[in-house]
């Protein structure tokens, strides 16, 4: 029985060590072939200084036998902006690499481009270059660099201008100081490290145009990053800071958006927000903290769990905005705008909150809730909305409830109103508004408001 047990295991080992060197064995068959998971390799803007997450690729042997690549190397050798790495190990250019049959190995490749004089984008390119059986095979390698303004823990002390000639890359935090301003020319890209922060204790002027809108997102410009949440922390505005104007800017992929936590110090809004996209916020897309918001012309969407937040009091002037809370990217149980006048049992103000020509619409049956749990004396003025609610206290004054306004395609972020949308030709006369000559006779495309208008942040006249 013993000999029979051990005649078994010999023969096992016999045929692995069989198996083993046939995949061993090297072909060196001219027609033998290679195949790749990628024709190239594509770096999206990598900006100088700061290098790129790595690429990777897969390199197929499916012959019956192995074939020797008899050097593979980066084209460029010591000199190139790339780096390769092949199963496991860096190199420059590598000897006698075997890929066994059926079988194939990792190559990862890495950029870094240093810095140069060029204001514009530019191009670095190179090959990985192998030789086997008498052959060559070249995979190309292109990255788009572009030169940056680099900010790291940075503090603006004096009255102080952004162009748009360079993007600026913030790491760890940028600080705007009590008294100082900052302003930011249209077309400016404000690109965050991974958790950094702008925080402004003065002011912030940030004022864009409807064709060059002012940029603030994460530094990560892959592609499978261009939508994606909580990259960054946000903007947050200070009880220091006054007469702060974000217009024509999109604001995405962070935790939270902007925080305000504080009441104007004069007479102007402590935030005047315009024509602005705010979107894809982990968190929540504004958050306030007994504070003063005007916010007009906006598009807020894909917030994991408010877009608009605010609590502890206040003063909320919202016109024409359109809050849109589908989620399909976060399981949220919470109302898209949230305005309280309340915070703990000691910690509680009047709330002003006036809603005009609203769009407040998303998945859930109550996406607006205004809640008075305090003594304070609270002035709620809501008015030819379109709402999405439960609560019977939001019918009358024009408001349209759970009417569905027929966003033309909100999984693609498109939420301009379908020709037959009910939220058409509903809209409050807003002329006489205090802003309306600065924000409110244009849509956030710019084109001119016709009263009685559509509710939203589109006009279609």
């Amino acid at each position: 029985m013993k000999n029979r047990i051990l005649l078994f295991f010999l023969t096992i080992i016999t045929l692995s060590f069989a198996a083993c060197n046939k995949d061993e064995d090297i072909t060196f068959d001219p027609n033998a072939k290679l195949n790749f998971s990628t024709d190239s390799v594509l770096f999206d803007t990598v900006f100088t200084s700061v290098g790129s997450t790595v690429r990777r690729f897969k390199i197929f042997n499916y012959n019956e036998k192995a074939i020797n690549l008899d050097e593979i190397k980066i084209g460029g050798g010591a000199n190139s902006s790339f780096v390769m790495n092949v199963n496991g190990r860096q190199i420059v250019d590598g000897k006698n690499v075997k890929i066994n049959g059926k079988d194939s190995i990792n190559i990862l490749v890495r950029v870094n481009i240093n810095p140069t004089l060029e204001n514009q984008p530019f191009i670095v390119q190179d090959s990985i270059l192998m030789f086997f059986n008498g052959k060559k095979e070249r995979i190309p390698l292109l990255a788009y660099g572009q030169n940056a303004i680099f900010l790291k823990n940075a503090s603006i002390k004096t009255n102080t201008s952004w162009d748009s000639k360079l993007p600026y890359i913030i790491s760890s935090s940028v600080t705007v100081e009590e008294n100082a301003t900052l302003s930011i020319a249209p077309g400016t890209r404000v690109l965050f490290h991974n958790g950094a922060t702008m925080h402004v204790k003065g002011t912030l002027n940030a004022v864009g145009t409807r064709k060059d809108t002012i940029l603030f997102a994460s530094d990560r410009t892959e592609r499978i990053y261009e939508e994606e949440p909580g990259q960054w922390n946000g903007i947050h505005i200070y009880g220091s800071s006054k007469n702060s104007i974000i217009n024509y800017a999109t604001i995405k992929n962070g935790i939270a958006g902007i925080t305000v936590d504080s009441l104007s110090s004069n007479s102007n809004p402590k935030l005047v927000l315009a024509n602005t996209v705010v979107k894809n916020m982990q968190v929540v897309g504004l958050l306030g903290y007994h504070t003063e918001l005007a916010a007009y012309n906006n598009l807020f969407y894909n917030c994991g769990q408010y877009l608009i937040y605010g609590i502890g009091g206040g003063s909320y002037d919202l016109a024409q905005n359109t809050f849109a809370a589908y989620n399909f990217n976060f399981a949220r149980r919470t109302s898209a705008v949230h305005l309280s006048d309340f915070i703990s049992a000691t910690e509680f103000a009047p709330l002003k909150a006036t809603l005009t020509n609203n769009i407040i619409w998303g998945s859930l049956e109550d996406e607006l809730t205004v809640e008075k749990k305090s003594t304070a004396v609270s002035v709620i003025d809501i008015k030819n909305n379109l709402l999405k609610t439960t609560q019977s206290g939001f019918n009358g004054n024009g408001n349209l409830t759970n009417s569905d306004p027929l966003f033309i395609n909100p999984r693609q972020g498109n939420f301009k109103l379908n020709d037959s949308s009910p939220a058409k030709n509903k809209g409050l006369n807003l002329i006489s508004h205090p802003y309306f000559s600065s924000y409110l006779s244009k849509d956030i495309l710019a084109k001119e408001r016709l009263f009685p208008s559509e509710l939203g942040c589109y006009e279609d006249n």
